[in-house]
C-alpha cells in the first residue's frame, strides 16, 4: 500500500477527530484531552504519523496525515490528535525530494524517530541495515513513545552546583560499571541505571564528587564491526531519550523513571551526575548510512555537506557532521541541554569532540562562533557544569582557546606531558610544572581563571592506567580491524615486559608508577578526572579502542578489588588529600585550590631553590607555604630510575615543629600514605626520594611571620 494510499484510507475513517493546533513546542506535547506533535521540516511535501501497537509491528495500527493547509506554519508541520496518551508507539514518514545531488534525501517508506522524542521503543528485530536500503522498514525500525514526564516524584531534588575546585570527576560506564557477573549487584540490575544505584556505597568510599557517565542518549548499538556492538555510546540516535538497554525492565516509561531515580540517590549520596554528550554527529552515517531521523526530515539542514552535496563533511570521524551553527540544529542542542537539566536533574555536560562547535555551517573554522556563548549564556543551563573536549577529528585542536566565562576543558596537554614525565622522557620537567600549575601557559590568554583545565592521564578512550604501565604497543586484533584502529602515540611504558603477567620486581614497579599517575593528577591545579576502574587496575589487555568490547574487556571487574585493596586504599587517602589538603578537622577543610590560593610556591631540585629545568633533567621539588592556616607542603618528583637525595626546606625551630611524611609512593602500604590527621616523622636535613617516586611532607608552623607569605 502507497503513502498516499494510507492517508486516504484513514480520512475515511477519521479526519473529523484532528484538529490543527501551533506548531510550538516542538515535539509531543501531552494534555488530557490528546497529544500534540509538532515537526520541522522546510521541504517535505507530505508528513504522517504513524502509531504502532508493538515495537516489531510491520505495518502501523494509524496513520494520521498532516493537511498541508491546516496542519502546516512556515517550516513546521503541527497537529492535536485526541485520546493520544503515554506509552503510544509513534514515528513520522516524510515525502519530499530525493535528489542527494543537491542535498536531499527523503524517503517516504522509512519510519521516522521524533527527534523530540522522550523516550523510544526498540525490537527484537531492530535492524540497522534495513534503514540503509530503500523499502519501508516499519517491522525494524526504532519507534518512538510519547512520554508524561509529569508523574515522576522528584522528592525536592535539585542538582547540587557544586564548586569545580571541590569536585573529582570518575568518568564511567552506565552498563559496564555492574555488568560483570561479580559486581554483586542483583543479576536483573546488571548493567544498568538501577545497577549504579547498588553500587552508590562504593563512590562514596572512593570519595569522588562526580560521576560523568559515557552516553546514555539512546545510540545504535549495531553501528560496529560485524559480531560486535558498540559499546561506548558515541552513535546517538536521539538527543532527549535515554538509552533503553541501560533500563532493567526494558519498557520505555519505566526507562525514564529508572534514570531519575539513579540521579536523585546519587544526588542524596551528594554525588553530581554529568553527562558525556554527542552533538557533533549521529548514527545517520555517511552517504551509505542508514534514514532513522534527521535525514529523512531535512537533511541538508542538519549535516555539514561536502560541496557536492551527495556526501558529508566529516569533521568527526563517524561518517557525518552535524551542522551545529545552523538555526535549527542550535535549538534542537539547546533544547536537548535544557530537557537534561531542567526534567532529568543532571548536573553538567562533557561535549565530546566540542570543537565542531567552531565549525561554520559549511565547517570553516569560525572566530565566534553562535552556539558557544548561547549555551553559555542560556539561564536555565546557569547552573551546569560545561566541559569541552576541544578538538576535532579535522585538525582543530582548542585546548587552551576553547571558550572563555564557564567553560572547564579536557586537557590533552596535561595527559600527554604527564605520561611523558613519569614514563621518563627527556626535556619534561618544565612541562610538569606548568602542568601542576594549572597549565597557565595555556590558559594566560584572555584572563582565563585558573582551574580551567580538566586533568586527566586515562579516559575511556585508550589505554586504561594498568595497560598505560604493562603495554608498549596496541593489542586491538579483537575488534575486527587488524588492529590497525585506535592511536599509535600511547606514550606509554611497560616497565620492562609487555602484557599484564609479569615478575615480582616488575609488579612492584607497575603499582609505584600507578601511585605516581593518582599523585599528580591529584596534586595539580585544576579539577582531576579518574577512569572507571584504575583505582583497582582494570586491564583491556592492550586494547586501547575498546569501543565496541561489550565483554570481559571493558567491564569492571570486581573481583579486582581484592588483590588491589592496597592501591584502592592509596587512592581513596589522595582524594582524602585533595578535598582536605590543609590536613584539617572535620569543620575547616579547604581543597588543594583553595589551599594555594593563599600559597607562596618556591621550585627546587635535589638543593634548595636550585631547580634543573634542563633536558636531561627528570626531578623536581616544591615548597607550598599557607598563610591562612599556618601549614607548609614540601613535594619532591623523582622520575629517575636511580634514588635521588632531595635537601628539606629547615624547619622553623621556635615552632618546635618537625616535618611528616604524608606520601611516599615507593613504600609499601600502609607506609605509602597517611591517614587523616596522621604522618611519620622525617629526621635529618635531607630525605632519599627512591627512583621514580614521589614525596610529600608536612608540618605546622604556627609561629612563621604570616606578614612575609604572600602569593
Amino acid at each position: 500500500m502507497d503513502p498516499h494510499q494510507r492517508s486516504v484510507e484513514f480520512h475515511d475513517h477519521a479526519a473529523q477527530e484532528i484538529h490543527a493546533t501551533h506548531p510550538y513546542p516542538l515535539g509531543p506535547t501531552i494534555t488530557p484531552e490528546g497529544t500534540n506533535f509538532s515537526v520541522f521540516s522546510a521541504s517535505a511535501t507530505r508528513m504522517e504519523i504513524v502509531l504502532f501497537d508493538h515495537a516489531d509491528d510491520p505495518r502501523p495500527s494509524r496513520v494520521i496525515s498532516f493537511d498541508p493547509v491546516l496542519h502546516r506554519t512556515s517550516h513546521y508541520w503541527h497537529i492535536f490528535v485526541p485520546g493520544i496518551r503515554a506509552g503510544q508507539l509513534y514515528g513520522y514518514r516524510a515525502d519530499g525530494p530525493n535528489d542527494p545531488a543537491n542535498g536531499q534525501r527523503f524517503d517516504s517508506h522509512k519510519v521516522l524517530l521524533d527527534p523530540y522524542g522522550k523516550s523510544v521503543s526498540v525490537g527484537q528485530h531492530y535492524d540497522r541495515a534495513a534503514a540503509c536500503k530503500p523499502g519501508d522498514n516499519a517491522a525494524n525500525s526504532i519507534k518512538s513513545v510519547l512520554a508524561d514526564l509529569s508523574t515522576f516524584d522528584w522528592e525536592g531534588d535539585r542538582p547540587l552546583h557544586r564548586q569545580f575546585r571541590k569536585s573529582v570527576i570518575y568518568e564511567m560506564h552506565v552498563a559496564g560499571f555492574t555488568r560483570h557477573p561479580s559486581s554483586g549487584v542483583a543479576p536483573a540490575h546488571r548493567g544498568t541505571y538501577l545497577g549504579v544505584i547498588e553500587k552508590i556505597p562504593y563512590l562514596q568510599g572512593l570519595g569522588i564528587t562526580a560521576v560523568e557517565l559515557l552516553p546514555v542518549y539512546q545510540f545504535d548499538a549495531e553501528d560496529a564491526p560485524s559480531g560486535l556492538s558498540n559499546y561506548w555510546g558515541y552513535d546517538p540516535i536521539s538527543f532527549f531519550a535515554p538509552h533503553l538497554a541501560y533500563s532493567a525492565s526494558k519498557d520505555p516509561l519505566t526507562c525514564l523513571d529508572e534514570f531519575r531515580t539513579m540521579v536523585k540517590d546519587l544526588h542524596r549520596a551528594s554525588i553530581e551526575v554529568i553527562l558525556d554528550v554527542v552533538y557533533n554527529h549521529t548514527a545517520e552515517g555517511d552517504e551509505h548510512g542508514p534514514t532513522v531521523c534527521f535525514r529523512g526530515l531535512e537533511n541538508s539542514f542538519y549535516y555539514i555537506l561536502n560541496k557536492n552535496k551527495a556526501t558529508y563533511a566529516n569533521y568527526t570521524g563517524a561518517g557525518n557532521t552535524l551542522k551545529a551553527n545552523h538555526s535549527v540544529v542550535k535549538r534542537l542542542i539547546l533544547d536537548s541541554l535544557r530537557y537534561w537539566t531542567s526534567e532529568m536533574h543532571v548536573d553538567g555536560f562533557r561535549f565530546d569532540l566540542a570543537s565542531i562547535f567552531s565549525r561554520s555551517e559549511s565547517g570553516e573554522p569560525m572566530m565566534n562562533p553562535p552556539i558557544l556563548w548561547e549555551i553559555d549564556s542560556d539561564p536555565v543551563l546557569a547552573g551546569a557544569k560545561l566541559i569541552a573536549e576541544a578538538w576535532d577529528a579535522g585538525g582543530l585542536y582548542q585546548v587552551g582557546s576553547f571558550a572563555q566565562d564557564k567553560w572547564k576543558e579536557w586537557n590533552g596537554r596535561f595527559r600527554d606531558d604527564i605520561r611523558s614525565f613519569v614514563k621518563g622522557d627527556q626535556n619534561t620537567v618544565w612541562s610538569l610544572r606548568e602542568r601542576m600549575n594549572g597549565s597557565f601557559d595555556l590558559y594566560k590568554e584572555g584572563n582565563r581563571p585558573a582551574g580551567q583545565s580538566i586533568n586527566f592521564v586515562t579516559c575511556h578512550d585508550g589505554f586504561t592506567l594498568n595497560d598505560l604501565v604493562s603495554f608498549d604497543h596496541k593489542h586491538n586484533q579483537a575488534n575486527h580491524e587488524l588492529n590497525s584502529d585506535g592511536t599509535n602515540a600511547n606514550l606509554s611504558w611497560n616497565c620492562g615486559v609487555e602484557g599484564v603477567e609479569a615478575s615480582a620486581d616488575v609488579e612492584l614497579l607497575r603499582r609505584r608508577q600507578i601511585k605516581n599517575f593518582f599523585a599528580l593528577t591529584l596534586l595539580s591545579v585544576g579539577t582531576p578526572m579518574l577512569l572507571m576502574g584504575d583505582e583497582v587496575r582494570r586491564t583491556q589487555q592492550g586494547n586501547n579502542n575498546a569501543y565496541c568490547q561489550d565483554n570481559g574487556i571493558s567491564w569492571f571487574d570486581w573481583d579486582l578489588c581484592s588483590p588491589n585493596a592496597e592501591l584502592l586504599r592509596f587512592v581513596q587517602n589522595m582524594i582524602r588529600v585533595r578535598l582536605n589538603f590543609n590536613q584539617g578537622t572535620e569543620g575547616d577543610k579547604i581543597t588543594l585550590e583553595d589551599y594555594l590560593s593563599k600559597a607562596r610556591i618556591e621550585w627546587h631540585g635535589v638543593e634548595l631553590g636550585k631547580p634543573d629545568w634542563g633536558n636531561d633533567s627528570h626531578s623536581v621539588a616544591l615548597t607550598l607555604h599557607n598563610i591562612a592556616v599556618s601549614q607548609v607542603r614540601y613535594v619532591a618528583i623523582n622520575a629517575y630510575w636511580q634514588p635521588l637525595e632531595f635537601e628539606l626546606p629547615p624547619v622553623n625551630s621556635d615552632s618546635g615543629a618537625a616535618w611528616l611524611r604524608l606520601i611516599d609512593t615507593s613504600l609499601l602500604s600502609p607506609n605509602d600514605i597517611s591517614e587523616e590527621g596522621k604522618g611519620s616523622p622525617v629526621n635529618g636535613s635531607k630525605y632519599l626520594v627512591n627512583p621514580r617516586s614521589i614525596v610529600m611532607l608536612h608540618y605546622d608552623d604556627a609561629t612563621k611571620d604570616q606578614a612575609s607569605i604572600h602569593r
